[in-house]
Formats: structure tokens, sequence, C-alpha cells
């Protein structure tokens, strides 16, 4: 039996670390955007190439894995170098591997740091788009819950047809859609989120699917969609979560930003690894702030995730506040 079976995406990611990019400041009447620019026509070098695995399924995984969890991973893997590389990482941290294979190139993304260390990501989808209903080993799937991560087309369907096989089968569905899923909307979504026991999503894809309102009132539209507890972050901003009876709030303490890459997803996972082991939002809370801070003052969407152990004493340090109040 397994505690979680993440199912997502699982790409090749690579660093490219340069000294001369530009960022650019637009502001119009939506805001302010931040735009990561090269010279044109120009040959850039390098400083610093680094090569890792990423994608949500596999970031979700890695993460949970580190802290005590019994885990498997479902989603589809290519052919070749970069599949053997998602592979091996997969086995060496200990999770079961209840993936397929078909003819084609594996995820990739290139990731481009910027001066602010915040990124700009080139994604290519590859065969994470493909996963079929049939690529699916059923009967393999003992689980209490399942970490849906965001995938699409094909794929997306899948999910769907994961999101019954959950309802029929007394499973727990966790679910972090991300901007592609949620600009579709909320009707979109519903088959999955009807069924979802955990909404996690940042508050640009909250309003994309239920529009824009203050954090208490996107809390509460969100949770009449179906879930039991719905957990609405802001990056560095404070985070909202609402379950039955009350509304917490915290804000991450600051801390010196190299990468924010996987950030959300240390967070949702180790949310979900705190829920899992003390039914408790305030401590899910604190453990999710608690990876995400890690993986936010490193490169590397997996590299320095913490186990169960080292959260601990990275939670004592961090002193979280938490603020709650009984929903009316």
């Amino acid at each position: 039996m397994y505690d979680v079976i993440t199912v997502g995406s699982a790409t090749v990611d690579v660093f490219a670390k340069t000294h001369f990019s530009e960022l650019i400041k637009i502001i119009d009447p939506k805001g302010e955007t931040d735009l990561l620019a090269f010279p044109s026509g120009s040959k850039i070098l390098i400083d610093e190439l680094e090569f890792t695995t990423g994608g949500g399924g596999t970031n979700t995984a890695v993460a949970l894995s580190r802290l005590g969890h019994k885990v498997g991973f479902i989603g589809k893997l290519g052919t070749g170098t970069n599949s053997d590389f998602i592979h091996k990482n997969l086995v060496k941290e200990k999770i079961d591997l209840l993936c397929s294979h078909g003819v084609g190139y594996s995820g990739y993304s290139v990731i481009l740091d910027t001066l602010e260390h915040d990124r700009t990501i080139l994604v290519h989808k590859g065969i994470n788009d493909e996963l079929k209903p049939e690529d699916i080993p059923y009967k393999k799937l003992k689980t209490k819950w399942f970490y849906f991560g965001a995938m699409m087309n094909e794929s997306f369907h899948t999910l769907e047809k994961l999101a019954e096989f959950a309802q029929q089968n007394k499973i727990k569905i966790a679910f972090n859609p991300s901007t592609y899923l949620a600009e579709n909307g909320s009707r979109y979504l519903s088959h999955i989120i009807s069924r979802t026991e955990l909404l996690v999503l940042n508050k640009e894809e909250a309003c994309l699917l239920v529009g824009n309102d203050s954090m208490g009132g996107l809390l509460l539209k969100l949770k009449s969609l179906g879930p039991r507890i719905v957990v609405i972050t802001d990056g560095k901003n404070e985070l909202y979560v609402a379950d039955e009876d009350y509304i917490y709030s915290a804000k991450p303490p600051p801390v010196k930003r190299v990468d924010t890459t996987g950030a959300g997803d240390a967070f949702a996972s180790s949310f979900l690894s705190g829920i899992i082991r003390k039914n408790d939002v305030e401590f899910a809370i604190r453990l999710g702030i608690a990876n995400a801070l890690s993986v936010i003052m490193h490169y590397g969407a997996k590299n320095i995730l913490l186990t169960y152990n080292e959260a601990m004493k990275e939670m004592k340090k961090l002193k979280i506040k938490i603020h709650k109040k009984r929903i009316k």
C-alpha cells in the first residue's frame, strides 16, 4: 500500500546561468511585468550549466519520499538517455515507477536565471502529454492518496479517468493545477476538482478559476467546487488555507532567493505530507513553508528537498506565525 502515488510530468531540467541577461520592466494599466532580455544576434557565454530532473510529478514524488512516505509515480517517459536519466534518479530516490514508456522525447526544460533570481522556463512537454488510460497499471494502484500535477491534452483526460477510479476506490486526491489548466476555467476542471480532497494553487491560478476576489472570497468560492481543504499561495506574500471550520494565514519568513524553480511543488507536497501525518493544517503549513524555503535558497527543484528530521529542525528555527479565524 502506497501513502501517495503522484501523477504528473517528468522532465530533464537544464539550468543556464549567465550574467548577460537584462531585466526590463513594463508598466501598463494591468500592472507591472518583468521581461528577461538578451542582446539580439549575440553569442552569450553560459557561466554555469546544470542538469537535473524536474516536472511536477517527479518533484513531488521525491519530496514525499524524502519526507518518509512510500511513493509511486505515474507518468510517461520516452526513449533514450533523457528517459534513462529520469528513471535512474527516481529509483535512487526509492520511488516505485508505475509509469509507461513510449516512442518520443521525454519532457525538457531550459531554465534561464534572472538578475532578481526569479526564473524564466522554456518548456517542451514532449511525451508528457501522451499518457493514455491503457498506460495506467490499475491493479497496482493500492494507495491512500493520489497527488495530481498539471497534465495537458490526452494526459489530462487520463487524469479525469483516474479521478473516477479514486472516487470508486475511496482514494483521496490532492490536486495542484497549473496556469495552463486554470486558464480553462473551473468548469473544465470540475470533473477532477469535485472529487478533490486537497486543492493547492497560487493566487493567479485561483483568480483564473473563479474570478478576482479577496483571499477569503477566493477560498470560499473554490471550496464550493468540492475540495475539503483549499490552499492559495502568493509567492513571498501571505498564504491562505481554508478547511471546514477555519481560514488560516501565514507569511513565509524572508530568505535569500537563489532559484524559485520547484518551490511550489515542494510546498504542496509537503503540505500534503503534514495532512497525512497529523491531519493538522497548522503543522502542514509549517512543513510546507520549511521545504519550499529550502528549495528557494538553492539551485534545482530537488537538490535540497528535506528529510522529515531535517524539516522538523527547520520548522523550529523558522518559528512561523499562523493566524486563524472561524468561518462564519
